[in-house]
């Protein structure tokens, strides 16, 4: 019997590439959106309505999914945003809705299904997090903080689910092209003081993007994981993925050179 796999935020992004190929590869998949009415004409697998930041939402899915499903081999937590902006510039409200839906909708969901997991003793969780949950860098704060909440959460419940054989790991890719900039929610309170500094770090963060790689090896590793009977827990992807995390452990003072130097290249 072909495994049952469940993609969050599947509409767009990492999760609508993931869902597609491991449908294409025989899965059956499930996945997630806050508006399935939207996309499910366009998409060849089954998606349903989900909110992880609404705590009724999350519990009227764990309901139906299991409805429509006898068993779920797989979880695959990707759904989120990206908040971008200065840490001072941004306001309080929009960094604890960075929180809420990254980190607390992941965990609330994969919460709900655990009991599923555990009565069936087995399953695998896989969490997509980001590069930002091993390193940080000017103008994603929050977001770096919500995935190094996510790292740090999921680092214990590897241990925890352990005896239950289910199997828990994290993908980490760098900056890849998918709409996660145009997706993004800027930073509201602009403050003048970091006008040249805003303006550069705008001008750097752009410039990466426009140079990134294509999202094929996310999906690959992904697809990996997923057949992988016993993987590991970390799993970064893309260029510098392994590099950067080591630099800024072993030696911070060479790493934040190196990204100053390369945001002062962009002086206007």
């Amino acid at each position: 019997m072909k495994q049952t796999i469940l993609v969050t935020g599947a509409s767009s992004g990492f999760g609508l590439l993931i869902a597609n190929k491991l449908h294409q590869s025989g899965y059956h998949v499930i996945g997630t959106s806050r508006n399935p009415e939207k996309s499910q004409s366009s998409l060849p697998f089954k998606i349903l309505t989900l909110d992880i930041t609404d705590d009724n939402s999350i519990k009227s899915f764990g309901k139906q999914l299991f409805t429509e499903i006898k068993q779920l081999d797989v979880l695959i937590n990707n759904a989120g945003f990206y908040l971008s902006g200065l840490g001072e510039e941004t306001t309080i409200e929009q960094g604890k809705k960075q929180l809420e839906t990254n980190f607390w909708g992941t965990v609330k969901l994969t919460n709900e299904l655990l009991p599923y997991f555990r009565k069936q003793r087995f399953g695998k969780i896989i969490t997509v997090g980001s590069i930002m949950g091993l390193i940080s860098l000017p103008g994603g704060a929050y977001y770096a903080a919500s995935k190094h909440a996510l790292e740090g959460y999921f680092r214990a419940l590897r241990f925890e689910l352990n005896e239950f054989n289910i199997k828990v790991s994290m993908v980490e890719p760098v900056g890849f092209k998918t709409n996660i900039v145009t997706n993004s929610i800027v930073a509201e309170n602009k403050i003048s003081d970091y006008d040249a500094y805003r303006t550069k770090l705008e001008d750097y963060t752009k410039d990466l993007f426009t140079k990134s790689e294509e999202p094929t090896a996310v999906v690959e590793t992904l697809l990996k994981l997923v057949e992988n009977e016993n993987p590991n827990f970390n799993h970064p992807v893309g260029k510098g993925s392994t590099l950067f995390p080591a630099i800024q452990y072993f030696s911070f003072k060479t790493f934040e050179n190196a990204i100053t130097k390369n945001i002062n290249k962009f002086k206007k």
